[in-house]
């Protein structure tokens, strides 16, 4: 392996003393960052998720609530349980874990989260702010996506970004903060004829469509960073990503591994995002 490794629970290790810090100073103003999440539906990967979400909240200095509900619950109770969230001065961070039970509007829930609260920057308002430059809450995965680059000193002005994936939680978002930090973002996706002609011009690989081995060596061009978004299993059952890691890793510069690369980061950037909501709602 020639790329130098991007580790993402190092990172999320500095990232997270420093929201622990912040916390403590925000408590001691009185006011305890509290984050609420809800999970409706007994999903085996869901619960995993949240119970992540919540230690993580609990170890750095967080107030955190988790509220199961079952797979029944209606949407008219979930919406109206988000409402009652989104008055509650105690919570400063709204998170409802996808997917939810077929009968429940997954959009309408979202919308339905204060803007202020909305720490997944899932909102049409978070969306729509991101597109136009203005300050709101960034999506965690593209986020930590970022601080991975800043990290290990890659800045993307100037540079040429592909985004492989164009989903709202990933793709999209991601390339709006490339562009923003002033790379040439080119967005592939299903329908591009011909991805590897434009990985092989890429300066920096955003990976996030969950199919393994869509990014191989052969498609990469010798020093790119490469950044693994993707969460699957191989013939073994072992998790791993998008990217032919071993093959990609004699290739670029950089890399992330799976696990432990941009998965610790997302849930690090709900803390921080929860962080900041908490600070705005102080004053």
């Amino acid at each position: 392996m020639t790329a130098r490794l991007i580790d993402g629970n190092a990172l999320s290790r500095q990232i997270r003393a420093e929201v622990a810090e912040r916390a403590a100073a925000l408590t001691a103003r009185g006011t305890t960052p509290g984050l609420a999440v809800i999970v409706v539906g007994d999903n085996p990967a869901s619960a995993v998720y949240v119970r992540n979400k919540v230690k993580a909240c609990q170890d750095n200095g967080l107030h955190s609530v988790m509220e199961a509900y079952p797979a029944t619950m209606s949407e008219a109770e979930l919406l109206a349980r988000v409402e009652a969230l989104n008055v509650d001065p105690t919570i400063h961070g709204i998170l409802v874990q996808l997917p939810l039970p077929p009968h429940i509007d997954a959009h309408k829930v979202i919308e339905t989260i204060s803007p202020l609260k909305d720490v997944d920057g899932f909102h049409v308002a978070s969306a729509g702010a991101l597109m136009v430059g203005q300050e709101a809450f960034r999506p965690c995965t593209p986020y930590g996506c970022m601080k991975m680059l800043e990290s290990i000193g890659c800045d993307p002005r100037g540079k040429h970004a592909v985004v492989i994936g164009r989903s709202n939680i990933v793709g999209k978002p991601m390339a709006m903060l490339l562009l923003a930090a002033n790379a040439t973002v080119t967005i592939c996706h299903s329908a591009t004829p011909d991805l590897a002609h434009h990985t092989r011009q890429a300066d920096i690989i955003v990976a996030a469509v969950g199919r393994r081995n869509v990014l191989t060596a052969d498609m990469v061009k010798p020093g790119a960073v490469v950044i693994d978004v993707g969460m699957n299993r191989n013939d073994e059952g072992k998790l791993c990503g998008d990217v032919d890691f071993a093959g990609v890793a004699e290739v670029a510069g950089a890399i992330t591994p799976v696990p432990g690369g941009v998965g610790p980061m997302t849930i690090t950037m709900l803390l921080v995002n929860t962080i900041e909501a908490a600070e705005r709602a102080a004053g």
